[in-house]
């Protein structure tokens, strides 16, 4: 990356490297870190266990790999008060690169036990590099910087999420150790240009009564900053329903799909053609929010998030022809980035000085709850009402997001 070939200069947080010139770059290619490993630990590993032939009480319950994403805030004062995220970050790419150099070696041995072990492994170190991720973002960058590059931040990630689905054509076109082999070459490449080119930025000065805490009182400071922000209680509520629909729709979106007749190699093509469309959605959502403002667009983007879910229904009503399959999962895919904009941005004004790593990995943790419990109990629930009914069920699961929607503070 261009920014590696100078040694990078210590900046005073949202200063320079907000202005610096290659501020997307460094945006782009950490949140395109982050993204992969999350989609290997959800979307692959989903669809490695389709083409296994596991259930789909099984394949729900890969939705529990999103545990350490529930558990981060336990460990993210840890990124706060010892050391930078940027180390923080590095290194977790650095370990997360070891690890799919593993789960490659395991991935065509049989060894499922193993294989789900590796998964779960990749999790806990990503989850780890998204407080640091998170963190290095809110502190490089002014207030006004971090909304104008919301847009940017989801739609990097979000072409992770299709370099995941590329994973999964690739594993079905050569094999499952070709894909995670190609992962792990390129987040060991990312580390090298992170831990070479990221900018500096200096530490952000913390409050004084948490700067002098010790023990106890020290890890605990971040967590009572954020519960006592004004109508923290709603705040909690929206960001817990936010994605409740969209996480039970999003579990069984491959089994779905396998029982429309699609195989690994095709259902790695519709989902990557999906993703595509998501980045565009968020790319549009950044722009939307820029130029209109959190309150005036949160509820209505809320409400086409829900309603997009319907698209859902139809498919497994109607069970369609390949073409009508990737225009519904082009549409809703869409609207579900520009959804995935205006959380982003929700998050961030939930952010205090002095606890930014902290308070985003809380609240990022709060939204994949519901993904986590919701999704892990998918498999039974489709496996009990059938995919139209399960699917169903996953929209009126988003209507509470919705409602909350009017009731959150919005700036």
């Amino acid at each position: 990356m261009a920014a590696a070939r100078a040694a990078p200069s210590v900046v005073a947080p949202g200063a320079a490297a907000s202005r610096g010139p290659g501020r997307g770059l460094w945006i782009s290619s950490t949140y395109f870190a982050e993204g992969l490993p999350y989609a290997i630990a959800h979307k692959v590993a989903g669809e490695f266990f389709t083409a296994a032939g596991a259930s789909l009480e099984i394949i729900g319950l890969v939705s529990l790999y999103g545990l350490p994403w529930n558990l981060k805030f336990l460990w993210s004062p840890l990124v706060d008060l010892h050391g930078s995220s940027r180390r923080w970050l590095v290194g977790a790419e650095l370990a997360l690169a070891v690890i799919l150099f593993a789960l490659a070696a395991a991935a065509d041995s049989g060894a499922l036990g193993l294989v789900a072990a590796l998964f779960g492994a990749v999790a806990v170190a990503a989850a780890t590099h998204d407080i640091a991720v998170d963190g290095f973002y809110l502190q490089a960058l002014d207030k006004d910087a971090q909304a104008a590059f919301s847009g940017l931040r989801v739609a990097a990630y979000r072409v992770a999420l299709l370099a995941g689905a590329l994973l999964v054509a690739l594993a079905g076109w050569a094999s499952w150790r070709a894909g995670f082999a190609t992962a792990a070459v390129g987040i060991a490449l990312l580390a090298a240009a992170h831990a070479a080119g990221l900018p500096r930025p200096a530490a952000a000065a913390r409050p004084e009564a948490a700067a002098g805490a010790v023990g106890l009182r020290r890890y605990v400071e971040p967590f009572r900053a954020f519960v006592r922000q004004p109508r923290i209680g709603s705040s909690l509520a929206f960001i817990l329903c936010y994605r409740a629909g969209d996480a039970l729709m999003f579990a069984m979106s491959s089994p779905l799909l396998k029982s429309l007749g699609l195989d690994t190699v095709a259902r790695g093509n519709v989902g990557g053609i999906g993703t595509v469309a998501s980045i565009a959605g968020s790319t549009l959502g950044g722009v939307v929010i820029k130029r209109w403002g959190l309150s005036r667009t949160i509820f209505p983007i809320a409400l086409a998030q829900s309603l997009a879910i319907l698209l859902y229904v139809a498919l497994a009503w109607q069970r369609p022809a390949l073409p009508w399959i990737v225009v519904l999962v082009v549409l809703e895919q869409f609207v579900a980035g520009v959804g995935t904009a205006v959380l982003v941005v929700f998050l961030m004004r939930r952010c205090v000085e002095g606890y930014k790593s902290s308070h985003f990995a809380i609240g990022s943790a709060l939204m994949s709850v519901s993904a986590t419990f919701a999704g892990s109990v998918s498999g039974y629930l489709a496996g009990a009402v059938g995919f139209t009914a399960f699917f169903a069920i996953a929209f009126a699961a988003s209507i509470p997001g919705v409602v909350l929607a009017r009731r959150v503070p919005q700036e």
